[in-house]
């Protein structure tokens, strides 16, 4: 049995999207262990927020997990590898967003990224009212608009330092969740219900991955700076 069909292959992927980042937050100049202290709760919002629905959606079909590429272990239906999923690809785009801020000046965002940001809100919206029969399309399309509108009245001066981020993580989303969804091999470890997706597919990754993955990178560099800024006597 090859690395692509072993029941530690969810492991061994989350292993590569965490060693690099995980072994860089010491370095001298980024000292982004630092900010572990906001990172933790952080990633703690966006669990409560996220799991039960991962839960859910894997105990009304939406998706499965293929059983010879998991350990076997559940923690409440989940899988321990989809748990770990939630810490180790936040951290590692957390590291991202982290990087980019030290390495490269971003323009705070103007009103017409703004402007932007609030069409492309109602947009979403307005898509995953059309989409109501697709639940993961309707529930994340609709997260991510309402998110979009809020951030349009809020006028966070770290929404270009998360689109750059969000941006560049792309690239790594790809390897990382086109191993996932069987991209690059002959099977799958996520396997969707394609009855509950619109059926665009970047590679064999599913559309609302995209959106599934900037909302919970949203929620969890939201709750970063907002723990940065309430609490800047901790770093």
């Amino acid at each position: 049995m090859g690395f692509f069909e072993d029941k530690y292959f969810y492991f061994i992927v989350l292993f590569i999207a965490a060693i690099y980042p995980l072994l860089q937050s010491f370095e001298r100049r980024l000292k982004f262990y630092r900010t572990w202290i906001y990172l933790l709760p952080s990633l703690f919002v966006m669990m409560i927020i996220h799991i039960p629905i991962d839960i859910f959606f894997t105990k009304i079909g939406i998706w499965e997990f293929n059983n010879e590429l998991i350990y076997g272990s559940f923690i409440l239906n989940l899988p321990i590898e989809e748990w770990l999923f939630f810490i180790i690809i936040p951290f590692a785009c957390l590291f991202i967003y982290r990087v980019l801020k030290y390495f490269f000046t971003i323009p705070k965002p103007s009103k017409e990224i703004y402007r932007i940001t609030f069409f492309f809100g109602i947009i979403l919206i307005l898509l995953a009212l059309y989409f109501y029969n697709n639940t993961y399309t309707t529930v994340y399309f609709g997260m991510l608009g309402l998110s979009l509108v809020i951030i349009n009245f809020v006028k966070p001066s770290w929404w270009s330092d998360f689109l750059f981020m969000y941006a560049v993580s792309l690239i790594p989303f790809l390897l990382v969740n086109g191993l996932l969804t069987g991209s690059f091999t002959n099977h799958a470890v996520v396997i969707y219900n394609e009855a509950e997706i619109i059926g665009l597919r970047i590679l064999n990754i599913p559309l609302e991955d995209t959106i599934y993955s900037f909302v919970i990178l949203l929620n969890t560099v939201w709750c970063y700076e907002y723990f940065k800024k309430k609490f800047p006597c901790l770093l």
